[in-house]
């Protein structure tokens, strides 16, 4: 993880945010490279979600909704861990973080535990009181629940369907830690899929296999990737049945995604705080009911550590250490770097000419910087799958060099050939 950590911070993919003010814990800024590798993880599971399938239309939904919503879904009362403080220091810790024994100088005796809201409060207008109170989304879900009749009315999607949405929420975690893998402000992928009450754990065995193969498909190794079924002591409790999809991260085995089956809650809970009607009648069937939900939620960030951590590799050559990133071309921030051998004329005027041609078909970067060693290890440090050298010979034959990042191969290719040997290298 220090590796990693640096890693990111020296290439850019993230940084801690607020740095030159001593940063504020549990929130991140994500820099050039890592903006591109969350696009690229949005942009993979949107088109496996929702472009690829015609049972399944989007929604972005508003981060501050009235406060009531909140009330009636239980997270005013129940969206909470338990807090302790240390009578000593008086930092204060989650309870499950204290627990069991502990040595003298660990912080000495901690008061009695007390349940501490996660949701962030802010006020809406200019008057500050408990009229205006509202809150921060503490996830995305709620926002599609409260707009499922919206979206029935509007659209031709009858059960079974989803509703999805990418956005960003926030929690007062007591505790965040390990890197970007629990922040205080971070970005889910999360799907509602409303069903028959019948079919409810069917759609759970679909959507958990599902959604492990979407990993597998981005290239996550297999044999660090687990599903595992929640006991009954861990369940929710208005779930029928949960998954985790989990990974193994350098500090253990830790949920990477969560499927579960929520049941009739949601919609019973908002049917009955607002007094809108939130079932369906099914024609078919002449029957109405309120549909059952199974909801696969997935975090941006935790899924993109996973995949910085996976791809994450060191190994000698020629008697040399390299790092290399071996993401898989689709989720590679850059796909092609074109790096002309010297920065003098008329290399340069040649490398940013095929840039330009190459970039509207792939993410490219132009790099000149340093000698052609350091630039072809910095582009295996950020995980680019081929570089393009163009070189003095390239002036007089018309040809460049493609070189591989995992094989570390170079083949020579006609610049009218370039787009079409990439193409097929990168798809």
């Amino acid at each position: 993880m220090e590796k990693l950590v640096s890693l990111a911070k020296r290439r850019g993919f993230f940084f801690q945010s607020s740095e030159i003010y001593g940063g504020i814990q549990g929130v991140m800024d994500f820099g050039p490279l890592g903006v591109a590798l969350r696009n690229n993880l949005k942009r993979a599971w949107w088109r496996s979600m929702v472009e690829l399938r015609d049972d399944v239309v989007g929604i972005d939904a508003g981060i501050i909704m009235n406060p009531k919503v909140w009330e009636a879904s239980g997270h005013v009362q129940n969206f909470t861990d338990p807090l302790v403080e240390c009578k000593k220091c008086h930092q204060r810790f989650r309870a499950d973080q204290v627990s069991g024994p502990r040595h003298e100088d660990d912080g000495g005796e901690f008061t009695e535990a007390r349940q501490f809201n996660l949701m962030f409060k802010t006020f809406v207008g200019p008057m500050e009181n408990s009229s205006t109170q509202a809150y921060l989304r503490p996830e995305t879900a709620q926002g599609i629940f409260v707009n499922f009749a919206n979206i029935l009315n509007s659209s031709h999607m009858r059960p079974p369907f989803g509703i999805a949405q990418i956005g960003k929420a926030f929690r007062n975690e007591i505790t965040p830690g390990n890197s970007i893998f629990r922040l205080r402000e971070f970005e889910q992928m999360e799907l509602e899929f409303f069903v028959p009450p019948a079919e409810e754990m069917t759609w759970l065995d679909f959507w958990k296999e599902e959604r492990l193969k979407w990993y597998l498909g981005l290239g996550i190794r297999r044999e660090r990737l687990r599903l595992r079924a929640h006991g009954k002591d861990e369940l929710a409790h208005y779930a029928r049945g949960a998954f985790d999809v989990e990974y193994e991260f350098p500090f253990g085995w830790s949920e990477l995604e969560g499927i579960a089956a929520r049941g009739d809650y949601d919609l019973a809970a908002h049917q009955k705080a607002s007094g809108r009607d939130l079932s369906y009648f099914d024609d078919i069937r002449r029957e109405r009911y309120l549909p059952h939900v199974v909801e696969p939620s997935a975090g941006v960030d935790r899924s993109m550590l996973t995949l910085m951590i996976d791809a994450y590799h060191e190994e000698e050559v020629r008697g040399e250490q390299r790092v290399v990133m071996r993401f898989q071309p689709s989720m590679a921030p850059i796909e092609v770097a074109i790096l002309p051998l010297s920065r003098k004329e008329p290399l340069t005027a040649l490398a940013t000419r095929v840039e330009h041609e190459l970039r509207p078909h792939f993410r490219t970067e132009y790099d000149d910087t340093q000698s052609i060693g350091k630039r072809y290890r910095r582009q295996d440090e950020i995980g680019t799958p081929f570089a393009v050298t163009i070189d003095f010979e390239t002036v007089n034959d018309q040809a460049a060099t493609i070189r591989s990042r995992d094989e570390m191969t170079q083949v020579r290719v006609p610049l009218a050939e370039l787009r079409k040997e990439l193409q097929a290298r990168v798809r």
